[in-house]
């Protein structure tokens, strides 16, 4: 017989805390004779996607899931006026619980599950920041952050998150991104916007600014006088300077 991993019995049996396991023991438990391992977990998942036609998820929390109120991805975090929108978020998942039990790295997993709450969040109408995630798994936002850009890295993608979509923090690096795409690579805007989960408006607003910038500064490159010039902030020029200097050349 094959000796089971360490992580295997440390984490396996954490899987009996979801439906489908739950209902594969039950089969087992009162019906030993009549059903095997295999048909046990089919009649399982039979019956957890005709619960899920009768009862959407929407309406009701699976183990492993929570109710969070997220900013609504409409508005900015900075206004004194924000909105939230309640969403379900999977902090555990039976995949997670699969993956330890194989040994995958806690880290890896981890990063994965914040990729996971953000694009949940998104996909309902709200957004995540690295605070919202630092509290939701009680890690410090900085290290929720670098969490996140090693997914990001990891995956090429770039998630749907407070920082990227209202421009809080520096915003060079999207703002670059988005421009190269356009320009350099010859893409369509509307493609753009879609790629990097960004509106419309804000791509074209990048845009704008980007031709407003570089247009002054071919004749005259003082942050001053572009300033001046475009009535944009010296931090908003700076960036866009930046740009110039190192994405697009």
């Amino acid at each position: 017989m094959i000796k089971r991993s360490d992580s295997y019995n440390r984490y396996n049996s954490a899987q009996d805390r979801f439906m489908k396991s739950a209902l594969a023991n039950f089969f087992a438990r009162e019906f030993p004779k009549l059903f095997g391992p295999v048909m046990r977990e089919k009649l399982a998942e039979e019956l957890l996607d005709l619960v899920a036609n009768l009862y959407p998820e929407s309406h009701r929390l699976q183990p492993g899931q929570m109710l969070w109120n997220a900013l609504d991805k409409t508005t900015r975090a900075t206004s004194p006026r924000r909105n939230y929108v309640p969403v379900v978020l999977s902090m555990i998942t039976p995949k997670d619980i699969e993956q330890l039990a194989h040994g995958t790295p806690m880290t890896q997993i981890a990063r994965r599950a914040i990729a996971r709450m953000i694009q949940e969040a998104y996909s309902q109408g709200g957004i995540l920041s690295s605070r919202d995630m630092g509290l939701l798994t009680l890690r410090d936002p900085s290290i929720i952050s670098s969490m996140r850009i090693a997914y990001e890295k990891e995956n090429n993608c770039h998630l749907p998150q407070t920082g990227l979509l209202h421009d809080i923090g520096s915003g060079a690096s999207h703002k670059a991104m988005i421009i190269r795409k356009v320009i350099v690579d010859k893409k369509d805007p509307a493609d753009v916007a879609r790629e990097t989960n960004h509106s419309q408006k804000a791509v074209d607003r990048y845009l704008n600014d980007y031709y407003r910038v570089k247009t002054v500064y071919d004749n005259n490159p003082d942050i001053d006088y572009i300033h001046l010039v475009t009535g944009l902030s010296k931090h908003l020029v700076k960036q866009y300077v930046e740009i110039i200097h190192h994405d697009t050349h």
